[in-house]
């Protein structure tokens, strides 16, 4: 674990760890796999040598996937959310990472292994904290009609 980090999300796959640990670090820059880890012995989700965790970077910040068996699934109760930089950017992963269409509704996006992002142009919070109300509601307005984000429609929205 890095010295500056004390939480670290984990997240729980079946058997996917690595595949799943491998595909992110492919889309998101500045990521890589750190280490994996093999288990010593069996072990209710896999057997002794098969990969028990993978330590990997996901745009700087330290990620664990961990093999453990069927037993639990994602849900969209926790996502990760990704600041994109333009919309090219935003399309980019939301074309990489979206593989359930109808779960993608206001910018979210469910992955293969059913993890949900939220893909998020740069400028989106400050039209929804705009300190005019009727700014902020033209673009929620609009954002709730969007499967993937457009931050330019959200702004011409947000002049009305």
């Amino acid at each position: 674990m890095p010295a500056d980090r004390k939480i670290i999300p984990c997240l729980w796959f079946d058997t996917q760890a690595e595949e799943a640990a491998n595909f992110y670090v492919s889309v998101i820059p500045d990521s890589r796999i750190d280490k994996v880890v093999r288990a010593p012995a069996d072990y209710p989700g896999g057997r002794k040598d098969s990969v028990l965790m993978v330590e990997f970077t996901l745009a700087g910040a330290p990620y664990t996937a961990l093999n453990g068996g069927p037993y639990f699934t994602f849900t969209e109760a926790i996502s990760l959310q990704i600041e994109t930089a333009d919309q090219a950017e935003t399309d980019r992963l939301y074309d990489a990472l979206s593989a359930v269409p109808e779960a993608e509704q206001c910018g979210w996006a469910k992955d293969r292994y059913g993890l949900s992002w939220q893909i998020i142009p740069a400028g989106f919070t400050d039209l929804m904290s705009d300190p005019d109300p009727a700014v902020a509601a033209r673009a929620f307005a609009a954002m709730m009609e969007m499967k993937r984000l457009d931050v330019d429609a959200l702004r011409i929205a947000a002049r009305g």
